[in-house]
């Protein structure tokens, strides 16, 4: 692995600040990252979601960093800079096998973290869920474990009000999987979801996380890729390659996991929290971060960064922000 810009390892920007680019080889498509903090430091892996990019992490990087990680973030399959992966497979399964071979690709260790919000949340609980997961600890955001979703649903006359409810807030997700409009429809879409999904009140701009999030779809080939996440929820077809990981983003975290959610958040209800501690392992924890939207790590940084510090500190074994194991 080599950084774009020539620099050699042992010199990926170890103070944080602006992040410089790495090429993962993985074998079956490479993917560009951006990357903050000593190259010998403790392997952080970052995944972000729909609509969004790498660029998602401009927060959350420099303060891992600055704590001594290496940060990988990584454009996921099928966003530029990175490939659209051969195979044009976008399942989940796909999604865990890249982040698997991450850990592997970059030399990581058995105390390298995996950090992920919306459908990098997905891949982190997917991984977190199996006993061989190469990952010490697991941080997802915005997208709860799966069996979680489940208990929330299963609360009677509540659990009808809040899949009612949620129904009408996932509406774009049906839309994303109608055949070839939504590539059409993206520069529109996507503006329209960061405005409702992202809190401004304090004067906090989305324009640049849009422009980010469109320029890692440059193409109709970029476009297609994105929509095939949620194209693959309606389909059997696993490449045999990720077939062992088919069904693990169902299943309850097995490792030390914290959950994170924004409590207005526009995407999907922060209620879906309620279970969450349910379903987690000893040594985990959750929580609702008041004033925050889908982008929690954007609309709250420094609540967001402390929270994950502290979860990640105690994961090292040494002294940090104390971690909050209740959801609030």
């Amino acid at each position: 692995m080599t950084s774009a810009d020539g620099l050699a390892r042992g010199q990926v920007n170890p103070s944080g600040g602006s992040p410089d680019t790495v090429d993962i080889d993985l074998g079956h498509l490479t993917l560009r990252a951006l990357t903050w903090g000593p190259d010998d430091g403790p392997v952080a892996v970052c995944l972000h979601g729909f609509p969004d990019s790498a660029w998602t992490w401009r927060h959350l990087g420099p303060e891992l960093a600055k704590a001594g990680y290496r940060v990988i973030a990584p454009f996921t399959r099928g966003y530029a800079p990175s490939d659209i992966p051969a195979d044009k497979d976008f399942h989940v399964a796909a999604l865990a096998h890249d982040a698997r071979g991450i850990h592997a690709a970059v030399g990581a260790g058995d105390d390298a973290v995996l950090i992920g919000h919306d459908w990098g949340a997905m891949t982190a609980n997917a991984l977190a869920h199996r006993d061989d997961n190469p990952y010490a600890a697991v941080v997802s955001m915005a997208v709860p474990p799966v069996p979680a979703v489940r208990r929330s649903l299963a609360q009677g006359a509540e659990g009808a009000r809040m899949l009612g409810r949620q129904l009408l807030m996932s509406w774009y997700i049906a839309f994303n999987q109608l055949p070839w409009g939504p590539e059409r429809t993206l520069d529109t879409l996507i503006p329209l979801l960061w405005r409702r999904w992202r809190l401004t009140r304090r004067s906090r701009p989305a324009q640049l996380d849009i422009d980010h999030a469109l320029a890692a779809l440059p193409t109709p080939a970029h476009r297609s890729a994105a929509l095939g996440y949620y194209r693959a929820l309606r389909t059997p077809r696993v490449d045999p390659r990720y077939s062992d990981l088919r069904n693990d983003w169902l299943g309850e975290p097995r490792c030390r996991t914290l959950y994170l959610h924004g409590a207005d958040d526009g995407c999907m209800q922060s209620r879906f929290t309620d279970r969450v501690r349910e379903v987690l392992p000893p040594g985990s924890g959750a929580a609702v971060i008041a004033g925050a939207g889908h982008f929690l790590h954007l609309d709250e940084p420094d609540e967001v960064n402390a929270r994950i510090l502290g979860f990640l500190s105690e994961t090292r074994g040494g002294d940090g922000v104390a971690r909050d194991g209740s959801a609030s």
